[in-house]
Formats: C-alpha cells, structure tokens, sequence
C-alpha cells in the first residue's frame, strides 16, 4: 500500500523576488541566463481599436524593414493570404466554461470563427515549424503524457510542480520579443501578436497558445533543465506541469530544485503554485507523472485499472455500466496507447 505523496511548501516568508534571492541563485545560473533578463511588460496585444486602426498605425510608425528582417509581405505568402486581409482580421474572444476531470470548471477564451481559421494557418505554416525544448512534451506530434512520464520510472523521488495561471502569465511582450527575436520586422512580429494574444497573454481556448507557450519558453526550459542537472535530477514539463524526479532524493536537493525552480519563474513572469500542486513522492509511496504511475515502469493508476476490468465485465455479461460500450473503447485504446508508448513503441 503505498503511502500519500508528501506535501512540499517553499519558504512562505522569502520574497522569490528579493535581491537576496537573486544572488543566491546566481551562482547556479550558466553564464548563457545571466544574459537573458526577461521584462514582464504588458505593453502588446492590449489596442483592440478599429479594424484596420492598429494595422495601419503600425506601417505608418515603423522604419522600413532591414533586409535580414522578414515582413509582413513574407508572413503573408507562407501564410498564403492577402496582406490587406490578414490585417483586417479583428481578434474577438467569446468566454466558455467546461468541466475539468479534477472537478470544477475551466475557463476558455475561444476566438471567434475567422480567427480560429487564421490561428491554425498561422500554427501550420509557421508556429509549428519553430522549435520547443526537449523537454517538452505537451502538445507536440510524437510526444505524449507516457513519454512525459517515462524518464522519471523507478526515480528514487519525484517532485511535481505548476505554473499558475500559465497561458494568460505568459506575457504578450514576451510573444512579440519573441517573434522579433527570431527575424520578424516590427510590422510582422506586432500583427502575430496581435493575433495569438489578448488582454495581455495567451488565451486559454486558442489554437495557437499551447505550442506558443512551448516556443515562447525554450530558454526558460533550457535553465530549468540546467537546474535540474545541478541538482542530479531530471526534468520534463507538459504544459503547466513541470516534474523533476532525483536519483538520490535528498532532502537539500528537493529544498535547492523548489527555490531555484521559483527564483527562475519569477524571472520570466509567472508563479509557482504553493498550495495544492507542488508535491512530493518517494518510492514507498504511489509516484504519479502526468496521471500515469511511475514506480515500475509506466501505468494506469490502479483505481482506473479496476473500473476499466468492471466495466469490461459489466458489458461482456449484460449488466449496467457506469460507461457506455463507446467509452469503454475510448478507455481501451487509451490503455493500449499508454502500453504502447511505455514500452518505447
């Protein structure tokens, strides 16, 4: 019987953000971070004025683009759209709600139909092309929550951590730095940020947030991904999930992991959950990565395990069923999935 995962709580009376705090973690920064301090401004994505308002303000105001910078003449040919009709399109959000499996509700900020359309050409012909650190595993073709899983089996400890409020924290300025980073002409890199963010971040509900939350965030990873290796642990992340696992466990390595884990967070805008997510197991206890147990190998938890042999039996002899004969192949194939990939399939 395994025992419940211990609950881990940093320093409530440090400040993450004190000089003190960033000295300390200085001396486990690689000389590559100390030169990367991001901002948290809230300056993008914030003018939703007229439909062409912004547009046209931006040509008017912007120097003509160097030649190593791409415009928005190339945006629009990969994107293959008309200039004047990518810039006309208008962000526009409705909010929903649905259930999430921990129970409560989630809120989404879907964007209405003509920008959905233009999010996912976006996400196709130029988003999904740029690359997210290693890792990474949410969102992305060959990778799932069993490969998230997988590097922490038979660990000695695993620590699971969450981003709070990660798609609207990540900040709109950070996107457009991003895109300018990566060669984009201010026209260009301000009309992508405009239509991939809204009221100052990513919305919850886009097509284009999840693998922008990845892209966005690639130097971020690669410092947590140092941290880890200080530290003897491993690191994956799958969306606002993060989890180190350690071969030794010891209590100064897990207390080192939080506080450089929260030092790095701060630095590019977001918060480290404290109450309810951040927890820690050990090999006597169930250890869980992205729902999946990881003491031996990678498997279902034991409780989906039974409902999955009950509702098999249940159908099989004719009895109710708490699940109909579709979701029970729904469950099927997501534990033939888990097999599969646990297996290194």
């Amino acid at each position: 019987m395994f025992r419940q995962p211990e609950r881990v709580t940093p320093d409530q009376n440090r400040r993450p953000d004190s000089q003190s705090g960033a000295r300390r973690q200085a001396r486990f920064r690689p000389r590559l971070f100390l030169r990367m301090q991001p901002g948290a401004g809230k300056s993008a994505g914030k003018d939703e004025g007229g439909r062409m308002g912004w547009f046209n303000k931006l040509f008017q105001g912007a120097p003509s683009a160097p030649s190593n910078k791409r415009g928005i003449e190339e945006l629009a040919r990969r994107m293959e759209m008309d200039v004047a009709a990518l810039g006309a399109i208008e962000p526009r959000y409705y909010e929903q709600s649905i259930p999430k499996r921990s129970g409560g509700r989630r809120q989404l900020l879907v964007p209405a139909d003509d920008l959905k359309a233009v999010q996912r050409t976006l996400l196709r012909k130029v988003l999904g092309r740029l690359p997210a650190h290693e890792a990474v595993h949410g969102f992305r073709k060959g990778r799932s929550i069993v490969t998230n899983a997988r590097p922490h089996m038979g660990r000695a400890a695993v620590l699971r951590m969450d981003i709070q409020d990660f798609f609207p924290s990540t900040d709109a300025d950070r996107v457009l730095r991003y895109f300018q980073a990566i060669d984009w002409d201010p026209v260009a890199s301000g009309l992508m940020a405009r239509l991939t963010t809204h009221k100052g971040g990513l919305p919850q509900g886009a097509p284009t947030s999840p693998w922008l939350a990845n892209i966005v965030n690639y130097q971020m990873d690669q410092r947590l991904a140092s941290i880890a290796k200080l530290f003897d642990a491993l690191y994956t992340r799958y969306a606002d999930d993060m989890t180190f696992s350690f071969t030794d466990g010891l209590r100064a390595e897990i207390a080192g992991v939080i506080q450089c884990v929260q030092d790095a967070l701060v630095d590019y805008g977001y918060k480290l959950h404290t109450k309810k997510k951040l927890r820690l197991a050990r090999r006597h206890q169930r250890m869980v990565v992205t729902g999946l147990v990881v003491n031996e190998g990678v498997r279902l938890p034991r409780e989906t395990r039974r409902k999955l042999r009950a509702a098999r039996h249940h159908v099989a002899t004719g009895k109710p069923a708490t699940w109909t004969e579709a979701q029970l192949k729904g469950w099927e194939a997501f534990e033939s999935m888990v097999m599969a990939w646990a297996d290194g399939e």
